[in-house]
């Protein structure tokens, strides 16, 4: 279905185009008249160095190398974190020093891209709204109109060692059944504490919470757990916190941190770095994403991995795809982008550990991937497959439907503001006493933040 809207595409490109508010004082030749390539800049695809976008990528240049179009997809893999790649594109697409036509957007920099106007308008019909998950495709909207459209999502997760709570004597190890809350983890941390598993254990949890996004994602989680409807802006990107919810997520988050609990290496942890410390043992519990799915189950075999939904909230993270507004082949860019959010490659993605945006991803049994080879079809030297993700009868992880999407359902978005920057460094910053030798109490510490998110965001 998804596949015949790339005819739409073109035409309804332009016309979107040329209705924005303020038009490009240099507009860019029309649409598909330069032949070439197509290039699109992302972020390190963390399915491996021959992944999953890759091969979706080749299969679209295979098709187009049979039409004969003179046009081909080149994928750019920028270095660097989340914060550096967007830097790096800003700056890019700001000095029209790359040649970039399509780049692939954290959820949470879209507003910023469009504002500046660094991204193209697309139609309504760009996303599917009857296949992508609601609060997935929420995130590709800015101001009223669609200027990119969801790749692959993303979601906080709880990854547990059932062996470890059979060794503490835990009676219910299976997470998936009962609901999850910091009470039940409190419990179990205490019985963890009097009956240590042997080898490597030190402490009950571990989680990202180094100076960097990763302390914005916690809090945000702790802060959308301990206040219902928790925002810090509306709609139109305005400062709308007050001191008592930003007091009590404060105190959920000294809470979810404190020493007795987690790993005290968790203070200066990214993803890799925790999904490290958890891979050897050293916890019980990790907060973490998807992807980590597949990549502990390579080594945490024989019962010593689970996942489950976070207690509280989680947050929803994920990529979007957007046609810059420097591109002279937009209408061949927004036909990529279009096969690359499709079903079958939503169904690529899932099957290769990203979390999908299509709903008919996890639920559409006749819907396979066809389009590229997932990982547990790579043969090893033996000829052997290598992946040792769970799966479905159906070919999926084994716990996408039941707890992927559920979780990315109920998830509760970052805020959404062109100053994104702005509001993240300082948070993260404003956040800092908290993990400090002598940090302020939990009133005085968030008088701080307010302060600080006055000053950065507009009231």
């Amino acid at each position: 279905m998804t596949r015949r809207l790339i005819a739409l595409l073109l035409p309804l490109l332009l016309a979107a185009a040329a209705c924005t508010a303020e038009p490009d004082p240099s507009p860019a030749p029309a649409a598909d008249d330069v032949p070439g390539d197509i290039v699109l800049a992302s972020g390190r695809d963390v399915t491996g160095k021959n992944g999953i976008r890759r091969q979706l990528i080749d299969d679209w240049n295979e098709r187009e190398a049979k039409k004969k179009s003179g046009y081909r997809a080149r994928l750019v893999e920028l270095p660097g974190s989340a914060d550096e790649q967007r830097s790096q594109l800003l700056g890019a697409l700001q000095s029209g020093s790359a040649a970039y036509d399509v780049v692939n957007l954290d959820v949470t920099w879209v507003p910023e891209f469009a504002a500046a106007g660094l991204v193209r308008p697309l139609p309504d019909t760009a996303i599917d709204t009857a296949d992508v998950i609601k609060s997935v495709a929420d995130t590709g909207r800015w101001d009223g109109k669609v200027y990119a459209v969801p790749f692959n999502s993303d979601v906080g997760l709880l990854y547990y060692r059932p062996d470890y709570l059979k060794a503490a004597g835990v009676q219910q190890t299976d997470l998936s059944k009962v609901t999850v809350t910091r009470d039940l983890l409190e419990e179990m941390s205490e019985a963890l504490d009097e009956h240590p598993p042997p080898r490597d254990y030190e402490k009950n949890w571990t989680t990202q919470l180094a100076g960097y996004e990763g302390r914005t994602v916690n809090a945000i989680e702790a802060f959308a757990s301990a206040t219902d409807d928790f925002a810090i802006t509306d709609a139109e990107a305005r400062y709308t916190a007050d001191l008592g919810e930003l007091t009590a997520g404060i105190a959920e988050l000294r809470r979810r941190t404190l020493a007795s609990y987690t790993l005290k290496d968790a203070a200066d942890s990214d993803e890799a770095a925790s999904l490290g410390d958890f891979n050897d043992g050293r916890t019980a519990f990790l907060r973490h994403w998807p992807y980590a799915y597949r990549t502990l189950h390579q080594t945490l075999t024989d019962g010593r991995i689970a996942v489950a939904p976070l207690p509280g909230r989680a947050v929803l993270g994920g990529q979007n795809l957007a046609v810059t507004q420097a591109s002279q082949r937009s209408g061949k860019a927004a036909e990529l982008i279009a096969f690359l959010t499709d079903e079958e490659s939503e169904r690529c993605l899932l099957d290769a550990g990203f979390a999908a945006t299509r709903t008919s991803a996890y639920e559409d049994d006749e819907l396979t991937c066809r389009s590229a080879r997932p990982p547990s079809a790579t043969p090893s030297a033996g000829g052997e497959g290598t992946d040792r993700m769970p799966r479905d009868e159906r070919g999926r992880p084994a716990y996408a439907r039941t707890i992927l999407l559920p979780a990315l359902r109920k998830a509760v978005q970052r805020p959404r503001t062109p100053l994104y920057g702005a509001f993240t460094q300082t948070f993260i910053a404003g956040l800092a006493p908290l993990f400090g030798d002598d940090p302020p109490d939990d009133a005085e510490l968030a008088k701080q933040l307010d302060a600080a998110l006055r000053r950065a965001l507009p009231g």
